[in-house]
């Protein structure tokens, strides 16, 4: 597990809601869907990491 590319994808994932959020409050479409695939890739940077965690795991 790499903490560092944990920490990574929970920034990606803040960024992403305060991003959707800034696009709900504005109304601008294209800052809510920047958002929301901002925490998407988030979602998929901690799924790696948890793959990376069971292989390892099952490894040692």
């Amino acid at each position: 597990m790499s903490t560092e590319d944990r920490a990574k994808a929970t920034g990606k994932n803040i960024e992403g809601k305060a991003q959707e959020a800034w696009g709900n409050i504005t109304g601008d479409p294209q800052d809510k869907a920047e958002g929301k695939a901002k925490q998407a890739e988030s979602e998929v940077r901690h799924g790696i990491e948890d793959v990376k965690d069971n292989v390892k795991k099952n490894l040692d």
